[in-house]
């Protein structure tokens, strides 16, 4: 089976010029109660990635360990050997981690197709659960096996039309890779659509070399394949995305929107033209990757869940962050920081900036 982007090493040196350490390991007898580990100098396909990060605590430092969709659940096996095959895979890591590692984190790769389904899943799960899910547990799955009519067919008719209105309003969208002639200049238009986002919306994003670096670490021959994606009209650059493209998977991973000529639909017509794209480069699936949990219209990012699930696909419901404590004190008390953060930073500060905009 294929990696799941989170776990190739292209984004595990990405995140290691971030402040996060790869380690990459092999398992032999993967899926089995008897499986062991070796450390490896790079990614195997039967392996898995692991990102460390160590931060301060002015007095003293600690780390965290974590493992990003890995690792995979046979099809054969229960929730319980599921979770014991965690454990001692968590219990063999211990060595090759810091001695302050407070504890590993995985987020588990399992798709249910309802939440009925996740939550008696999460019973099931012998693991402590996280308060926060570092990957979106919700998202939609779009299946690129279709033909595009067959895509097109499935999606809203309203989706259809606004990629039409944005075509007919002249609309132009332009795909830029590092090794395009213009990336410099797209990139810096794209970056001011994104501060315009910010400031309108109250989201927080990383830092502009972040997006820069992960853009550069890719051509327009590469695999996985980073692409960068501008909507324009005339003059004007209205809104852009970040897509990555790998064997397993196709993933919106960012995208921006500025402030003018917003009913000319820019939104539908780059998601459409990005999906016809991953379609040709081979990806089976186009994640959306992020959605509220249900269509609950007093939730804060409902316009979000309808523009995701509109385009049509199978929405999918994963189990979160799951914990394996090294240390169970300072776990404690690091997961009720985490928390407190968490909620100030999705909660509080969204409200103050809408306020003050």
């Amino acid at each position: 089976m294929k990696q799941r982007f989170l776990q190739t090493e292209f984004w595990a040196k990405f995140k290691g010029n971030h402040g996060w350490s790869p380690l990459f390991f092999a398992i032999d007898n993967d899926g089995s109660k008897d499986c062991s580990l070796t450390k490896s100098d790079s990614a195997v396909e039967n392996g898995i990635t692991v990102l460390v990060r160590t931060f301060s605590l002015k007095i003293k430092k600690l780390s965290i360990a974590y493992i990003p969709m890995a690792p995979e659940k046979a099809e054969t096996e229960t929730e319980k050997d599921y979770c014991d095959r965690i454990k001692k895979i968590s219990a063999q890591l211990k060595s090759f981690l810091p001695s302050n590692t407070i504890c590993i984190r995985y987020d588990l790769p399992i798709d249910c197709t309802s939440l009925e389904e996740k939550q008696e899943l999460v019973k099931k799960l012998t693991l402590k659960q996280s308060h926060v899910a570092i990957q979106p547990p919700d998202t939609v799955l779009l299946n690129l096996d279709l033909s595009e009519e067959e895509i097109l067919a499935a999606m809203k008719s309203k989706w259809r039309y606004n990629i039409r209105l944005a075509e007919k309003k002249s609309v132009s969208v332009t795909a830029f890779h590092s090794d395009d002639t213009g990336f410099d200049e797209a990139f810096e238009h794209f970056y001011k659509l994104f501060e315009e986002t910010s400031k309108r919306d109250g989201v927080n994003f990383h830092a502009k070399d972040y997006y820069l670096d992960l853009l550069k670490r890719s051509s327009s021959s590469s695999k996985p394949r980073i692409t960068l994606y501008l909507a324009k009209h005339e003059e004007d650059y209205l809104a852009g995305i970040i897509t990555l493209f790998c064997e397993r998977e196709a993933v919106y991973l960012y995208g921006a929107s500025g402030n003018v000529k917003r009913n000319f639909m820019p939104a539908y017509l780059l998601q459409w033209t990005a999906i016809k794209d991953a379609k040709k480069f081979g990806s089976p699936v186009y994640d959306f990757y992020g959605i509220p949990p249900t269509d609950d219209e007093n939730h804060p990012m409902h316009g979000l869940y309808l523009f995701k699930t509109g385009f049509g696909g199978t929405i999918v419901h994963r189990p979160g962050s799951f914990d394996v404590p090294l240390q169970p004190l300072t776990y404690n008390l690091y997961t009720a920081a985490e928390k407190l953060r968490a909620w100030f930073y999705k909660k509080a500060v969204k409200k103050i900036s809408r306020a003050l905009n």
